[in-house]
């Protein structure tokens, strides 16, 4: 059996997975907000942009956690295909549950479909992602803690749609995001405890890339994504703003045409 050690690197990728999850949870709930007092095409594009900032933050959460992942008695390596894959199934899985809400009639029902799927969603990321893993060992799992993992994911997906549908005030969506943030860690680390690996020593290469050489680099760029989008977010506008601006624009056009007509 093979000694994991979660933290290589001490509290810095803890931490700053933590911060990675806050930050795709907040982006993806401002822009839910904006999304709900939005209509048309505007009201799409606001959600899909939540959904990928919510299952970006996710996915590099996990993997910058997974950079402190290690198995003593061998190296580690990643299947890029599937570590692809685990980022697109968490942001489409991550869409439908957001657009269940964003469209539904019913907000209950809505939201009780939207957080089992964007849970569902969240959990399958994860086990994708480990799914990837390349080792010298069998890996397996202890299935109650795999349930205990699947249930926080459900729960912190459906609170934070909760928080969307209900929350407005840019404090409370901090706060909430930072819950949000904690949950995903928790449902991580959790599905990590339930890993357990008999090392085979072995001086085959294994297949695959290193976390450095793939991971890191697809991270950091996620990253940005996610910095550069929450800038954005920042600087449009929100429907009261739009809204004020535009009515107090009317009072000046309609001075402005009953203004008389100068004559030559």
């Amino acid at each position: 059996m093979g000694h994991l050690d979660h933290a290589a690197f001490g509290w810095l990728t803890p931490v700053l997975s933590y911060g990675m999850a806050c930050i795709g949870a907040a982006l993806g709930l401002r822009c839910t907000v904006r999304a709900l007092g939005s209509t048309g095409r505007s009201r799409r594009n606001w959600l899909v942009t939540a959904a990928s900032a919510i299952g970006t933050g996710i996915w590099t959460m996990h993997f910058v956690a997974m950079l402190g992942f290690g198995v003593g008695g061998t190296d580690i390596r990643y299947d890029v295909p599937l570590t692809v894959l685990s980022l697109l199934v968490a942001m489409l899985v991550v869409c439908a549950g957001v657009f269940a809400v964003g469209y539904g009639r019913d907000r209950t029902r809505a939201l009780l479909l939207g957080g089992l799927t964007t849970g569902l969603g969240v959990a399958s990321m994860h086990y994708l992602g480990m799914a990837a893993v390349r080792l010298h060992g069998d890996v397996t799992y202890d299935p109650v803690l795999v349930a205990v993992s699947v249930v926080i994911a459900v729960v912190a997906a459906t609170a934070a749609l909760w928080a969307a549908l209900n929350i407005e005030s840019p404090v409370a969506v901090t706060l909430a995001s930072l819950v949000m943030g904690a949950a995903v860690s928790s449902m991580h680390y959790t599905g990590m405890l339930a890993v357990d690996v008999r090392v085979t020593p072995s001086g085959a290469a294994l297949p695959g890339a290193t976390a450095m050489q793939f991971v890191f680099p697809l991270a950091v760029g996620l990253g940005s994504y996610l910095f550069l989008t929450s800038a954005f977010v920042a600087l449009s506008p929100t429907t009261g703003e739009r809204a004020a601006s535009a009515s107090a624009q009317q009072p000046a056009e309609h001075a402005a045409s009953r203004r008389p007509a100068r004559t030559v």
